[in-house]
């Protein structure tokens, strides 16, 4: 389903009042039009928070008032209870370990807190479009840990010519983290071809999501680059 390009709905779970405050401030000065429609700071206020507002992304911090790390099992209790929102974490750094379990908690972002926080209403916005919200650092540590468990023929695909120029194109904007809709304008495509080319594009390396197809596509440079011979020094 298409998403709105409008004002989004944001709802906000971090370990304080003021700290909840401090990011709806810094969301308001943010280039893209969001409403912040709720805080919570523990697990209960978050579940009672997205049943009463229905939000179209809730960021959630890695530490709430139920403990240290509790914003993973939060996060774990949105995906299991089917709400439709996306959720951007909150992290306090890119530490391979939290990056990895935000992803298997159900995170389709991460926002490390020493990031310009300008970037955090692009993330929300890349989120609700649908596009994973990563740095390549990031990525990176995902293909160190979830790498030997993707499907061989995601990880091992080397036939040549098996995506055609345009489709190749459009793999390379996802591994950059740009949404269906950023693809289309540099592309100059409508967003539904962009999504119908995708569609194909999934059936053709065995990927099921943009955040495997991501991996992919940087599992296939790292693999090109080290089969690349050395240059001889003169």
């Amino acid at each position: 389903m298409k998403k709105s390009p409008g004002t989004l709905k944001v709802f906000i779970a971090d370990s304080s009042q003021l700290s909840c405050q401090l990011i709806a401030a810094e969301l308001r000065r943010g280039r893209y039009p969001t409403r912040v429609i709720g805080f919570a700071t523990d697990a209960i206020g978050i579940r009672e928070g997205l049943d009463k507002n229905e939000p179209d992304v809730a960021v959630v911090g890695a530490h709430l008032e139920d403990g240290a790390l509790a914003g993973f099992d939060v996060t774990r209790q949105i995906r299991a209870s089917h709400y439709e929102c996306g959720v951007v974490m909150l992290l306090d750094s890119s530490e391979p370990t939290l990056v990895v379990e935000a992803f298997r908690a159900g995170a389709s972002g991460i926002f490390c807190r020493n990031q310009p926080s300008k970037l955090l209403s692009k993330s929300i916005r890349a989120v609700h479009q649908g596009a994973v919200w990563a740095s390549n650092e990031e990525l990176h540590f995902l293909i160190a840990a979830l790498g030997p468990t993707l499907p061989a023929k995601v990880t091992h695909l080397r036939k040549e010519g098996v995506l055609t120029a345009r489709e190749e194109g459009v793999v390379h904007l996802v591994a950059e983290g740009l949404t269906n809709r950023d693809i289309s304008q540099q592309l100059n495509l409508s967003e539904h071809t962009v999504r119908n080319y995708l569609f194909r594009i999934f059936n053709k390396v065995g990927t099921s999501n943009r955040l495997e197809l991501a991996l992919y596509a940087i599992n296939r440079k790292e693999d090109d680059h080290q089969q690349k011979p050395l240059a001889l020094l003169a």
